[in-house]
């Protein structure tokens, strides 16, 4: 039996009432509606909507069509559409029950359970909607408001792993270099310490995150994010790194999302604190058809280097981001200013750009995938090189999720980075490959 609630089983029950009216209209609009609701009728609710789709300029007035319209569109995800063909409908045909019960789902199903509730008590009580139609809203409503309800919910994981990395220290493998100001000596010999190093090692991991709703608009969210990475040589480039983030989301009758967050980050380089970063970030959410996302934020950040204060800088920043089930693509750019002119050529302007992917290949298994562009341009000549450093850095990396537990997943995979410099001592390649194991809860 179908059960999925559609407005293929209000045509069923309800196309005896819009036959009077389909006789009123022209020859081959009545065709046109004639066919799409024996589509409707049939369960091909993709069929009808291609069918009506292309006569929208010139049947918009026509309530029969736009009813037949709103019923095809809810039916094949274009929620914002089917609103508009069921307004028009009753713009033209105020007691028009059943098209009013239907706008009700379709306000429901785009996340207005207020407006969906409203419109449907005009017409809960009305004789002329067969009570299956009645309880399959009445039913759609209770189930999408539970979702809805407000309080918490705290989600968080755990992880460790090892792997391999062929430059810890994201340097030149290059064993000789020429250094501008100091040219008349000719070529410099790197210490070992400013060469690339390699070293297996280990990791863990876990953070925790805490929603909680106010209401069905508000939220104050919270999470704590953390890891390390211990190397079996060169403890002193060991990494430890957290973020701690607390904020305010607001989610419009519309669905999308308005959310303000603080946020400081915290990274240690062996055992001593190296950077540290404390700032906000304004984000704005729109949901497209089915479960895409587009998403704009804007950040400001203050930037402190405990052990080289001449790095200590502001960054200011924004980005642009798309994301559905399984693809995400996002652009970024922004600027860092150092707060000593002193240091300006450190301040930096960057532009950047990434994407990720996941595909299922087993129930499982599944690929995942990232590639990343960051273009940076420095503002000042470096004191050393002579010249204004301007770097290209390439990131990429591909793995395997494989569900091995109800909960937890095993993670092999492999990355590559390739820095490209006109500054010959920041010019480098890196390697990495790791398995890591997750515990989700």
């Amino acid at each position: 039996m179908h059960t999925k609630p559609s407005g293929c089983l209000l045509a069923i029950l309800l196309l005896g009432a819009a036959t009077p009216a389909l006789a009123q209209a022209e020859a081959p609009e009545r065709t046109v509606v004639a066919e799409a609701m024996a589509q409707l009728h049939a369960n091909q609710p993709a069929a009808a909507y291609a069918l009506l789709r292309p006569h929208l300029d010139a049947m918009a007035a026509d309530s029969d069509y736009d009813y037949a319209l709103g019923l095809a569109a809810i039916d094949t995800g274009h929620v914002t559409e089917a609103i508009l063909a069921f307004q028009r409908v009753l713009a033209l045909r105020p007691d028009q029950a059943q098209a009013r019960a239907e706008l009700a789902r379709a306000y429901a199903l785009s996340g207005d359970i207020e407006t969906a509730r409203r419109e449907f008590s005009t017409v809960s009580g009305d004789p002329t909607i067969p009570d299956p139609v009645r309880q399959r809203f009445s039913g759609l409503v209770e189930r999408l408001d539970r979702t809805l309800q407000p309080g918490s919910n705290l989600t968080g994981f755990v992880e460790a792993g090892g792997g391999f990395d062929s430059n810890v220290n994201a340097a030149t493998s290059a064993g000789q270099l020429v250094i501008p100001v100091f040219s008349f000596l000719g070529p410099a010999t790197l210490s070992a310490d400013a060469r690339s190093r390699g070293s297996a090692f280990g990791s863990v991991g876990g953070g925790i995150s805490e929603d909680y709703g106010f209401d069905r608009q508000s939220h104050l969210f919270a999470s704590v994010l953390g890891t390390s990475r211990f190397n079996t040589s060169f403890s002193n480039l060991n990494q430890t790194q957290g973020t701690a983030t607390i904020g305010y989301a607001y989610t419009a009758a519309n669905r999308d999302v308005v959310s303000i967050s603080a946020q400081t980050q915290q990274f240690l380089l062996g055992s001593r604190r190296y950077r540290s970063a404390y700032g906000a970030i304004l984000q704005y959410s729109h949901r497209l058809q089915g479960s895409a996302v587009i998403s704009g934020e804007l950040e400001a950040f203050d930037i402190t280097y405990p052990t080289d204060r001449l790095r200590n800088a502001h960054r200011f920043g924004g980005g642009l981001s798309y994301v559905n089930k399984s693809f995400y693509l996002g652009v970024q750019g922004g600027h860092e200013q150092t707060r000593n002119a002193k240091s300006d050529n450190l301040s930096n302007t960057y532009v950047g750009a990434r994407a990720a992917f996941e595909q299922a290949l087993a129930p499982k298994l599944s690929l995942f995938g990232s590639a990343a562009f960051e273009r940076r341009r420095y503002d000042a000549a470096d004191p050393l090189f002579l010249t204004r450093r301007h770097d290209s850095q390439f990131d990429a990396a591909l793995g395997l999720h494989l569900r091995v537990a109800a909960h937890v997943t095993l993670n092999p995979q492999v990355g590559y980075t390739r820095n490209v410099s006109n500054v010959a001592i920041d010019d480098y390649r890196r390697f990495n490959a790791s398995v890591t194991a997750r515990l989700e809860f």
